[in-house]
């Protein structure tokens, strides 16, 4: 997948990407979680700005009550 680092990233592409992680990896959500943000973020909440990270814990949240 492609990053535009000049544009916001939405909560509906954090959770194709953590269930694509979800299926590719046949890992937990919690460990989907953690890959995304190493991947996307580099570990860092800043490096796609303030708004993808909330869109990414956003999008955590709504799988978790998914899951359930």
């Amino acid at each position: 997948m492609i990053i535009n680092h000049g544009g916001v990233l939405r909560k509906e592409y954090f959770v194709s990407y953590m269930n694509l992680i979800r299926n590719a990896m046949e890992c937990s959500i919690e460990k989907a979680r953690d890959i995304t943000f190493q991947r996307l973020f580099r570990n860092n909440v800043k490096t796609l700005g303030e708004t993808s990270y909330e869109e990414f814990l956003l999008a955590y949240e709504e799988l978790q009550k998914s899951n359930y």
